[in-house]
């Protein structure tokens, strides 16, 4: 692949290389940038690749402003055999960037056109300016003025990244004046950002069987219960033939957990919090913030990233969550297409439908074996055969389950040769076969 305006190679770390990264932080999607690579795209290799990496982060983070944490990733590949470095840059909402030592002049700003990086106009400039977000999670205060951070802590240093005496500051957690930001409100070990799993009993809101909060605490471990809560609903089915057993799940599972860590990450705070919602045929999850100024749709399905919240999505790096900046969309994409998402100005939806179970047949129901469903409902069985007018509350007391559980076995194996719904609405009765 020839170098496009995306792509630049470089041989290796020049004077130039800051302009660069320049130039892809004020365009649009960004841009990737391999050191190793001739202006030919033939690798010709980098030596000391865990010394350049060094390098390069030093180089962006401390001769490029504003800041830029959160907004490039540096990774390691191969191309041919020969080690390359890729540093993968997006384009950030704190346009425009410059190189620090320049100032924000012609010297020190550039944008990307065609295959090259090109000075950027006063005009330019001072467009890019009135459009500038001024609003960020770094710059909104905390709304509590005594913040803990023991959780974050912990899952700095279980990733072997000890925090140091300058932890906070390292993250970007305090405003100018030196009083706490909303990102650190956000990581914080008690705060009141409310995020909701609700669980319906229909394909509408018409029926609430319950609504959990996994919210008011870190946002690490808000992000990793709802990961567990909603993985607990994508149950696999099942179907066993004469040669083989295939399985297949109700979503798919690395786009789920894609999906809701871009729903937490790129939230707009400002507006609200995201929200998960379970449905008997979908899981559905909205984010508030449309698309983020400047991104356009087909940038969007092309896997351009321009993070909302890069104060969080360093963090969230740091912890592993996220790998490259816009690989998990790609993920999300390979799994379903376009259509699952619902994109306007205010909110981001996410619908992932469960797939359709296996056909009846060869003694299968809903792609489980009847002898299957018996066991996995035989004290659910045993409860309706005690007292067949039993409803969801009293089942769950008696068997001990949960009354998702009662209600999610209920419906999937009513009408089946197990468990049929008798009667009248309002005389209705359990009967088991």
């Amino acid at each position: 692949m020839q170098e496009n305006n995306r792509i630049e190679y470089k041989r290796e770390l020049t004077d130039r290389f800051e302009r660069t990264i320049v130039s892809f932080l004020n365009y649009t999607g960004g841009g990737e940038v391999i050191i190793g690579m001739d202006n030919d795209g033939i690798a010709v290799g980098v030596l000391d690749t865990d010394g350049e990496q060094l390098k390069i982060v030093d180089r962006i983070r401390n001769n490029i402003s504003p800041q830029t944490l959160g907004l490039f990733d540096v990774v390691q590949s191969q191309i041919n055999g020969k080690n390359v470095i890729r540093i993968i840059v997006s384009c950030g909402q704190q346009r425009p960037y410059y190189i620090r030592k320049f100032g924000m002049s012609e010297k020190g700003c550039f944008i990307r056109v065609g295959s090259s990086s090109q000075p950027m106009s006063e005009q330019m400039i001072e467009e890019l300016l009135v459009k500038r977000q001024k609003i960020t999670l770094q710059t909104m205060p905390s709304p509590r003025p005594n913040l803990t951070f023991k959780q974050l802590c912990i899952y700095y240093e279980e990733k072997n990244l000890e925090p140091t005496e300058q932890f906070i500051e390292n993250l970007e957690l305090r405003q100018s004046n030196g009083e706490f930001n909303y990102a650190a409100y956000l990581f914080a070990d008690d705060n009141s950002v409310s995020i909701k799993v609700a669980a319906y009993t229909g394909t509408d809101k018409v029926d609430l069987l319950e609504t959990r909060e996994y919210g008011n605490r870190c946002l690490i471990t808000a992000t990793q219960r709802i990961l567990d809560r909603l993985d607990s609903e994508n149950r696999t089915f099942a179907k066993i033939t004469a040669k083989n057993r295939i399985e297949k799940e109700r979503v798919n599972t690395i786009a789920l957990r894609e999906v809701v860590i871009n729903a937490i990450v790129h939230n707009d705070y400002t507006k609200g919090f995201p929200l998960f919602e379970i449905f008997t045929d979908r899981i559905v999850i909205t984010s508030c913030g449309g698309l983020v100024e400047g991104l356009t749709e087909p940038d969007f399905f092309k896997c351009r990233s321009m993070p909302r919240n890069r104060e969080l999505m360093r963090v969230f790096r740091d912890m592993e969550l996220v790998e490259q900046i816009g690989s998990g969309m790609s993920r999300i994409l390979k799994a379903y297409d376009c259509s699952i998402f619902e994109l306007t100005p205010s909110f981001t939806v996410v619908t992932l439908p469960f797939a359709e179970a296996f056909d009846s047949s060869n003694g299968s129901i809903g792609g489980k074996k009847v002898g299957v469903i018996k066991e996995r409902t035989k004290t659910t069985q045993n409860a309706i055969k005690d007292n067949p007018m039993a409803t969801i509350a009293q089942l769950a007391k008696q068997t001990g389950k949960s009354p998702r559980t009662i209600s999610r076995e209920l419906k999937e194996y009513q009408d089946t040769v197990v468990i049929r719904r008798k009667g009248a609405k309002r005389n209705r009765r359990w009967g088991v076969r």
